[in-house]
């Protein structure tokens, strides 16, 4: 029965000692945690592990030869190492409730408490009223062992009081947290004074242990989430003002509309009043239909079906056509329109292919718009035969694609490529992801 006891002992001290090793790794090593817990938490692992080292050698020290003194420092060693992070406990108490503990009657009462077992400790070693070791190093307990016991007994009765008088101060995570760190020590220190339960105060004290340990690891999680949750909201807040000043570009887009253009519709509708009043009357429902949709574009902070957008584009080649007449073509290839985009996306892009590439001695410019739906969303391909698109040498151009690309990346993660032809002209395609579904109409 005595080697089970002593094996099972041993187990013990041996699972809290690897315990103690990996609370003051992780203490060591976790990122986040304050300094003062971080010094905390590591003294009261080094000292965990002390003794469990020294439980370790006084059980093997049983089996040889040593001498009674020898083991009987073993054993008040040991008994000090173990009775070291109950004040300890009271000081992390009074940390987590934001006291100060040079003003603490708790922390200078349980301080008072542990010098009496201290000196009690001391003076065991003069009186065998406490315990007597027999030839063999077995312990016996004297008359006067239930004194031995009473002051750290005591001092684990003020930190369950001094918890519980300061529970409103704590979460119910670090509440929870001291009681299990608190009152399994107590229960066996008390029941140890009637019967030998050295495996069971052992077992309180690994269980004290974890409970630091998870309050640590609990209180980093926490931080971790709190700081993730505070990445998302940054980046969530970047991302609304980078929607803002792209949309705020939309509308400065809108507002600075090429003046010659306006001027020139003017005056073609001017003129076709007198020759062709039916095509001015025409010239002018387009270029009305052509505003109105550029100043609702202004008004939109979200995705348009792209039915709305084409009419929006149609409105303005038709003001174009009628002046260009046939300098302009048009082809449309459109078999898939059942999606989303954001405003101001394929008016602008073909509205550069009309500026840049419009060439009276190069004959006419013909225009290719096309969608298709893929595997991965929806697409848009306009394609010209102008002559050509060199960002580097027109930055009005450049700055209105690079407008577009990132509207599509904000509103939608969509994609705009840029692809030159190798004969003259210029192939744009806008890309719609079909995962972000609510920009893909059913």
């Amino acid at each position: 029965m005595n080697d089970w006891i002593e094996s099972f002992s041993f187990s013990i001290a041996g699972a809290a000692l690897l315990l103690s090793v990996i609370g003051l790794w992780f203490t060591a090593v976790i990122p986040g945690i304050d300094r003062w817990s971080k010094r905390f938490f590591m003294s009261y692992f080094i000292i965990f592990m002390l003794c469990c080292l020294s439980s370790i050698v006084e059980s093997v020290s049983q089996h040889f030869i040593v001498s009674g003194a020898v083991f009987y420092f073993l054993m008040l060693l040991e008994s000090l190492l173990l009775s070291l992070p109950l004040p300890m406990l009271t000081v992390f108490l009074l940390h987590c409730c934001g006291e100060n503990t040079r003003k603490s009657k708790l922390l200078y009462t349980v301080l008072g408490v542990w010098a009496v077992y201290f000196i009690v400790s001391a003076s065991s070693a003069f009186v065998d009223g406490f315990f007597y070791l027999t030839p063999e190093n077995q312990f016996n307990r004297g008359p006067l062992y239930p004194l031995f016991l009473l002051p750290v007994i005591t001092i684990q009765v003020l930190n369950l009081a001094g918890t519980i008088k300061r529970r409103k101060q704590l979460s119910c995570k670090a509440f929870s947290a001291f009681l299990v760190a608190i009152l399994p020590i107590m229960i066996a220190l008390i029941a140890h004074l009637f019967i030998d339960v050295f495996p069971l105060i052992d077992i309180s004290h690994v269980c004290s242990a974890l409970a630091l340990y998870s309050l640590i690891l609990s209180d980093q999680i926490e931080q971790d989430r709190l700081r993730q949750n505070e990445i998302v909201r940054q980046k969530q807040e970047i991302a609304m003002q980078q929607q803002r000043i792209a949309h705020e570009r939309a509308s400065v887009m809108v507002l600075q509309m090429r003046p010659h253009f306006i001027y020139n519709t003017l005056m073609s509708i001017h003129s076709l009043c007198r020759l062709d009043p039916m095509k001015a009357q025409q010239v002018t429902m387009d270029f009305t239909n052509y505003l109105r949709k550029n100043f609702n574009a202004v008004a939109n902070d979200s995705t348009i079906p792209f039915s709305t957008e084409l009419e929006h584009t149609r409105a303005y080649l038709a003001v174009e056509q009628a002046q260009y007449d046939d300098m302009l073509v048009v082809d449309y290839d459109m078999p898939f329109i059942n999606f989303r985009l954001p405003p101001l996306t394929l008016q602008p892009i073909v509205e550069n292919a009309v500026k840049h590439g419009m060439d009276p001695y190069s004959g006419a410019l013909r225009i290719s718009i096309r969608t298709r739906h893929t595997d991965s969303g929806a697409e848009v391909v306009v394609e010209d035969n102008g002559r050509g698109f060199a960002p580097a040498d027109d930055s009005t151009r450049g700055i209105a694609l690079e407008n577009i690309r990132q509207r599509l990346e904000l509103m939608c993660d969509g994609r705009l490529d840029i692809i030159p032809k190798d004969g003259k002209g210029t192939v744009v395609t806008v890309t719609i992801p079909k995962d972000k579904g609510t920009h893909l109409l059913s």
